[in-house]
């Protein structure tokens, strides 16, 4: 009896489960060729994850769904252009962009 309720749940759970992954591999796919539009494909892992969630900014920006007119947004999107332009040009480190760009929570 256990094991049809845990047979039972398993395939109620799937289709949720492959939602979760479809959304997510999208959502990745949508990153991955915003930074290809920028010209920043090429960036190493590290400094694409501390700006990710400004690249889904970007994305819902495209997408009507967000606005830039935020003075803070702007600056924070000038000092992602300037330290990923430091790092692609040799001016500064891996270490010292991502740790420039990495957002500090509270």
């Amino acid at each position: 009896m256990a094991h049809s309720a845990l047979k039972s749940a398993s395939l109620k759970t799937e289709p949720v489960l492959y939602s979760i992954f479809h959304k997510a591999e999208t959502e990745y796919r949508q990153i991955e060729q915003m930074f290809l539009m920028l010209g920043w494909g090429r960036l190493p892992a590290e400094l694409k994850l501390a700006i990710e969630d400004d690249v889904k900014g970007y994305i819902d920006e495209l997408h009507g769904t967000y606005c830039t007119s935020c003075p803070l947004v702007q600056r924070r999107r000038e000092s992602i252009d300037f330290w990923v332009s430091s790092y692609t040009d040799g001016v500064c480190t891996l270490d010292t962009a991502v740790d420039a760009l990495k957002v500090k929570r509270l």
